[in-house]
C-alpha cells in the first residue's frame, strides 16, 4: 500500500511561488540588461584585409592570397585559419564583442548567418577602381575587387532581403564600419609613375563616393578608420633604405603617405557632418593608436615592435618576401602577444586589441567611440 502524501501546507505553496517570481524577475532583468548594453542590432563592414574576415576564401581570388587559409593563421584565438589576416582576432572583431554581437561573418561565405550584420571587407582590395591599375599596368596578381565592388555587394544583400528602397532607410539601429582602405593603392603603385598626389586624389574621391552612398541611403551611425601607421609595417622596414627614417624608426616617406591621406579624408569626413547633421561621422584616428603604442611599446606588453611573429629571415626583422608567413618555409612565434607585427604586413591580435581599446574606450576617436557605443540614445 502506497504511503499518504503529506497536504502541501501555504507556507510551502508561497515559499515556491515566492522562487518562481523571483527567478523570472531575475531572467526578465537580464534581458533587459542585454538589451540596453547592445545599443546596434546589426553591423555592416567594409575594407581590405585589416577588416576581411574571409572574403578572400574564394576559388576566383588571387593565388597570392592562397597562404592565409594555412596554419599558424587563427591558432591564438580561433585555433585554425578563419581567413583571418592575424594569429586572430581584428579590430572589428573586437568592435563586435564590445557592442555584444556575434563576429561578423563574411559576406561571401555568410551560409544565412546574417542576423547581426555582414562583412564586405575583401583583402587587397583598393580604394580606387580596379580598372585604374589595369589602365596603368599595375593590376598583377591582386585582389580585384574595391569599395565600389563592396558597395555592390552591399546593395545585392539588400536586395536578397527584399529590401525596396524605401524600406532600406531604417538604419537606426545599425553600425556602419569603414575599416582602413587605401594603403594597397599606394602599394601596386610603387615603383610606378602614378604619383601619390593622383592616388590620394582618386582614392579620397572614391571612399567619399562610397560614404555619401551610405549616407543618402539613410546612415546614421558610421565610423571610418584612417590609414595606420603603414611606414612600421615590417614590409616597409624591409624594403626602405636605411636613411629614411623617422623619429620612431619607421620609414618616413610611407608614414608621409599615410598622414597626409589622413588629413584629406578627415577633411572631407567633417564636410559630410555639414551636409548630414543627422548623422553620427566618427574618425577612428588608427595612425596615431598605432603611433603612441610604437612610442612606448612595453606600456602595451609588447617587445618586438618591426621583427615579424610569423615569417622566415634573417635579423632583424625575420622577413623575407619569398617565405611569408603561411608558406612551407615559414615559422611562427611562440609568444605573438609580444609582437605587435604577424607576418610584415597585418598586425597580431594583441596589437589590433589595444588599438581597438584604444577606439572603444580612449581618445582616438573623434567624436568619442565610447559616447556612441554607450549612450546612442542621446544621438538620435
Amino acid at each position: 500500500m502506497a504511503s499518504p502524501v503529506a497536504p502541501i501546507s501555504s507556507a510551502t505553496i508561497l515559499f515556491s511561488t515566492i522562487c518562481m517570481l523571483s527567478s523570472l524577475l531575475s531572467i526578465a532583468s537580464a534581458s533587459a540588461g542585454e538589451a540596453k548594453t547592445r545599443p546596434f542590432k546589426r553591423v555592416y563592414a567594409f575594407g581590405d584585409s585589416f577588416t576581411d574576415t574571409g572574403n578572400t576564401k574564394s576559388a576566383d581570388g588571387p593565388s597570392g592570397f592562397g597562404h592565409v587559409s594555412n596554419s599558424p593563421y587563427g591558432t591564438t584565438f580561433f585555433n585554425r585559419s578563419t581567413n583571418r589576416y592575424s594569429d586572430g582576432r581584428l579590430v572589428i572583431d573586437f568592435v563586435a564583442e564590445a557592442l555584444s554581437l556575434p563576429y561578423l561573418p563574411p559576406y561571401r561565405h555568410s551560409k544565412g548567418n546574417d542576423t547581426f550584420g555582414v562583412n564586405f571587407a575583401v583583402a587587397g582590395s583598393t580604394a580606387i577602381n580596379h580598372l585604374f591599375f589595369v589602365r596603368n599596368n599595375l593590376s598583377l596578381d591582386i585582389t580585384p575587387q574595391s569599395i565600389q565592388t563592396q558597395m555592390i555587394w552591399f546593395n545585392r544583400y539588400l536586395e536578397s532581403q527584399e529590401c525596396q528602397e524605401s524600406k532600406c532607410k531604417d538604419f537606426d539601429d545599425t553600425l556602419f564600419w569603414f575599416g582602413e582602405i587605401g594603403v594597397n593603392d599606394y602599394a601596386y603603385t610603387l615603383g610606378s609613375s602614378v604619383s601619390d598626389d593622383t592616388i590620394r586624389k582618386l582614392a579620397i574621391s572614391s571612399v567619399s563616393g562610397a560614404l555619401q552612398t551610405l549616407l543618402e541611403k539613410g546612415a546614421k551611425y558610421v565610423v571610418v578608420q584612417g590609414l595606420p601607421l603603414t611606414g612600421c609595417l615590417t614590409l616597409s622596414m624591409y624594403l626602405a633604405p636605411r636613411d629614411d627614417r623617422d623619429d620612431i624608426g619607421c620609414v618616413k616617406s610611407v608614414n608621409n603617405q599615410s598622414y597626409h591621406h589622413n588629413l584629406v579624408l578627415q577633411a572631407k569626413l567633417e564636410e559630410f557632418r555639414k551636409q548630414y547633421p543627422h548623422a553620427v561621422i566618427v574618425y577612428a584616428d588608427f595612425f596615431n593608436a598605432y603611433r603612441t603604442v610604437i612610442k612606448n611599446p612595453s606600456k602595451y606588453g609588447f617587445k618586438e615592435t618591426f621583427k615579424v611573429c610569423c615569417g622566415s629571415g634573417e635579423p632583424p626583422y625575420s622577413f623575407t618576401v619569398f617565405a611569408t608567413c603561411g608558406t612551407p618555409n615559414a615559422t611562427a612565434c611562440s609568444t605573438p602577444s609580444q609582437y605587435i607585427n604577424w607576418d610584415g604586413v597585418h598586425l597580431t591580435e594583441a596589437m589590433y586589441k589595444v588599438v581597438s581599446n584604444m577606439f572603444l574606450q580612449g581618445n582616438f576617436t573623434q567624436p568619442p567611440l565610447n559616447f556612441l557605443l554607450g549612450k546612442k540614445e542621446r544621438l538620435g
